[in-house]
């Protein structure tokens, strides 16, 4: 059996990243000469993005293969993400040119989309984690916050929705759900923080193209402040009074509360970042993880600006947009030539075995992954187990299953950092690094008690 290589839901974060550099810049507390129709021409690149990937991603049907995997199971949240963010990009930047009713009909489409999608991933994937995944101590990361964050960019987006809802008991509704929205996934979002912190003060610093997860933290914790002052502005005339005023004094004390929570969490990103990249740090869609959370924190920041008019806020505002157009446009540069290898390289070949793996010298000095799956009890060798192999960038290289001795085999591979996982038992993935020097074992054990 072969399969063609599949793209990552990580790679979605690609739509975030740019459709947020679009959106921020509606935020900025001090308006530029062009700044507008720039945003809009970011805006209309993620839109085609999303539905290039959107397309692309299920027409390869990978969506058992990467929930299986417990590491890209939680990139999970990028989609509906990315749906989101386009769609409040429509009604802030595009309605001047199509018209307010079709950029209300745009967002809406895609809010109700991306929230059904966010919500159904915020309780799926720790589902997962918990019933199917098993983690080491130290395997808490980033990308442990994508499950949970969505609901809170539904309440940040859905804020831009409530003002043309029907009064009554549906503005009502949209408003109340969007704040336990938000509640759902800030505080989801904090307990994955602590885990995280945890990890880090108590195993390794995170290494290699993990540690730009880390600054995802800085966008749960943006986002949040974005979404209790897009909710403030819009209470009034839905909540009763004085409820619709205490709104405006949490947005605020509530908002600079989290805002300096966050820049806590932004200078230990940066410090492991250096750290990172003195040691060198390969490119992998994780990248996109520098891009989102910086542009939440520009929303946060411009949202404190607006409502307290202090200069601090402000220019930090100013100054964190710039870096974020910066980092944008070597992202995107990278993500473009990476996407014109990956079109030119020729797909690798998986190949399932349904009998013992024999030696091949044909092979010469090309690159063999072989091993047996095990199962954690006795050592007992399972077969037809769903073995699939993804390289760094989350793309699948290939799927076998394991022949009756438990042996499973990849050929023609090239060298390079991979992740193999054993499927279905629950769900084993291991990180491996292939050399070029010709063929590389590596044995599996999963925790089943059948053959």
């Amino acid at each position: 059996m072969t399969t063609r290589p599949a793209l990552g839901p990580s790679w979605f974060a690609a739509v975030m990243g740019t459709g947020i550099v679009a959106n921020a810049a509606v935020t900025l507390p001090w308006g530029f000469h062009g700044l507008r129709t720039a945003a809009m021409v970011v805006w209309v690149g993620a839109a085609v993005l999303l539905v290039l990937l959107a397309v692309g991603y299920l027409r390869r049907r990978a969506l058992g293969v990467h929930a299986a995997d417990p590491v890209m199971a939680q990139f999970f949240g990028a989609p509906p993400m990315a749906l989101l963010t386009v769609g409040a990009g429509a009604l802030l930047l595009v309605r001047r040119v199509i018209g307010l009713e079709a950029a209300l009909a745009v967002d809406w489409v895609l809010w109700s989309l991306g929230t059904v999608l966010g919500l159904a991933t915020a309780c799926t994937v720790p589902y997962l984690m918990i019933t199917r995944h098993r983690f080491a101590p130290d395997a808490a990361f980033g990308g442990w916050l994508m499950p949970v964050v969505p609901p809170m960019v539904s309440a940040a987006t859905g804020a831009l929705l409530v003002p043309h809802t029907p009064a009554g008991q549906l503005r009502l509704a949209l408003l109340l759900g969007c704040y336990a929205m938000l509640g759902l996934g800030l505080v989801a979002a904090l307990l994955v923080l602590a885990m995280i912190y945890s990890r880090l003060v108590h195993h390794d610093a995170p290494t290699g193209t993990v540690v730009p997860t880390v600054w995802i933290g800085l966008g749960a914790l943006g986002q949040s402040v974005t979404a209790l002052g897009a909710l403030a502005v819009v209470a009034p005339g839905t909540l009763p009074e004085p409820y619709a005023r205490g709104t405006a004094g949490f947005a605020l004390l509530g908002g600079i509360v989290v805002w300096g929570f966050a820049m806590l969490w932004l200078a230990l990103a940066i410090g492991l970042t250096v750290r990172t990249i003195r040691a060198g740090l390969p490119f992998a869609p994780t990248w996109w993880s520098f891009i989102f959370p910086v542009g939440a924190c520009v929303t946060a920041t411009g949202t404190l600006a607006v409502r307290t008019g202090s200069q601090l806020f402000i220019w930090t505002a100013v100054v964190l947009y710039a870096l974020l157009v910066i980092a944008w446009v070597v992202v995107a540069g990278h993500s473009l030539r990476h996407a014109a290898r990956h079109v030119r390289r020729r797909p690798v070949a998986g190949h399932a075995r349904r009998r013992p793996v024999e030696p091949d010298l044909r092979l010469g000095v090309a690159t063999v992954l072989s091993g047996i799956v095990r199962t954690t009890t006795d050592g007992r060798p399972i077969s037809e187990a769903r073995v699939t192999l993804i390289d760094p960038v989350g793309d699948v290289v290939g799927i076998t299953l394991t022949a009756e001795d438990g042996s499973y085999a990849f050929t023609g591979l090239e060298a390079d950092r991979y992740t193999v996982v054993a499927a279905g038992y629950p769900a084993q993935a291991t990180p491996l690094t292939l050399d070029a020097t010709g063929r590389d074992a590596f044995d599996l054990t999963l925790a089943h008690d059948e053959g």
